[in-house]
C-alpha cells in the first residue's frame, strides 16, 4: 500500500503555545479532507499558558482531543467550559467563528491533539456548530490486549457520539499492549493515517516511533503490530478532491473568498446572523 512517513517540525502558534506540527500546508493533496494535525505536550506551563485567545475560523472544522490536563474554551455562539482529560471539542466553523482556547496551569503533562478537518465547497459556509464530547460518553471497545475508544465512525458496529459529519469521517483512539497485532480497514477514496502518541510499533510493515505518523493514500487494509505497548489514533476520511485557498485559521476553495472573508473581519461582518 502506498505511504508516507511524516515526523513533524517543533513550532509555535497562538499566543506562544510550544507544540509539534505533523501535517499543515506543504501535504493537504497527500492528507485530503485533511489539513493540519497538531501534537501539543509539555510538563511546563510556560510552553502552553499563553494559549490560543480569541481568533476566528471559517470553512473547517476543529477537532480538539485532550490527552491530559484542561482547556478553557469560549465562543461567540455562548458555547464554554472546560475541556478536560479524554473529552473531545469538536467545532464546525462553517460560515464563521469567534472562539479562545485557554490551557489551564496544573501539575503533570499537558497534552492533546487537534486535527482540522476541511468542509466541502458547498458548506463552507454552513451555519456554525459545536460538539462538546466527555470521556464519559465515548464508547470503549475492549479487544484482546488492548482498546479501542470510538470518537467518530464505527468500530465492531459500536459508533462514536461524534455522527452527523459534514465529511465521512472515522477517528479511533487504540492501545495495544507488547506483541498484540490488529487492523484497519481503509476504504477506496479515503486518505487515512496512524499517529503514533506513544512506545513503538509496526504498521503496514514501517516502523514507527514516538510522535511519528504514517499516512496511508490508497485502499487496503493496515496491519498494526505493537513492538512495545503503544497509544495511537487511526483517522479516515473521504477525500474532497476541491481547491484549497488557505489564509491562517481560514479555509476556502478561491483566492477571492479568501479576501472576503479577512475583509469581512475588517469591516466586523465576519460573524453571520443566521
Amino acid at each position: 500500500m502506498k505511504k508516507m512517513i511524516l515526523r513533524g517540525q517543533s513550532t509555535y502558534d497562538g499566543a506562544g503555545v510550544k507544540l509539534k506540527r505533523i501535517f499543515a500546508h506543504d501535504h493537504t493533496e497527500l492528507t485530503d479532507p485533511f489539513l493540519l494535525l497538531d501534537h501539543f505536550g509539555s510538563d511546563n506551563p510556560d510552553d502552553y499558558i499563553k494559549g490560543f485567545p480569541w481568533h476566528p475560523h471559517r470553512g473547517i472544522e476543529t477537532v480538539t482531543y485532550m490527552l491530559g490536563g484542561t482547556v478553557d474554551h469560549g465562543d461567540n455562539m455562548g458555547n464554554s467550559g472546560t475541556i478536560g482529560t479524554g473529552d473531545i471539542q469538536w467545532m464546525t466553523a462553517g460560515g464563521g467563528v469567534l472562539h479562545q482556547e485557554m490551557p489551564k496551569s496544573a501539575k503533570g503533562m499537558m497534552h492533546g491533539l487537534q486535527l482540522w478537518v476541511n468542509l466541502p465547497a458547498k458548506n463552507k459556509m454552513m451555519k456554525p456548530r459545536y460538539r462538546g464530547i466527555l470521556e464519559k460518553d465515548v464508547p470503549v471497545v475492549k479487544i484482546p490486549g488492548g482498546e479501542v475508544r470510538v470518537i467518530a465512525g464505527v468500530y465492531d458496529n459500536v459508533t462514536g457520539p461524534v455522527q452527523e459529519l459534514v465529511v465521512d469521517v472515522e477517528y479511533l483512539d487504540v492501545r495495544l499492549k507488547k506483541g498484540i497485532s490488529l487492523s484497519h480497514a481503509v476504504k477506496k477514496g479515503f486518505t487515512s493515517f496512524c499517529y503514533l502518541i506513544d512506545g513503538t510499533g509496526e504498521f503496514d510493515e514501517s516502523k514507527l516511533e514516538k510522535a511519528q505518523l504514517v499516512l496511508f493514500m490508497e485502499a487496503g487494509s493496515i496491519e498494526v503490530k505493537a513492538i512495545e505497548d503503544i497509544h495511537y489514533i487511526f483517522v479516515t476520511g473521504r477525500k474532497l478532491k476541491e481547491p484549497i485557498a488557505w489564509g491562517g485559521p481560514i479555509v476556502m476553495n478561491t483566492r477571492e473568498e479568501l479576501e472576503t472573508a479577512f475583509r469581512e473581519l475588517d469591516e466586523g461582518t465576519f460573524i453571520r446572523k443566521n
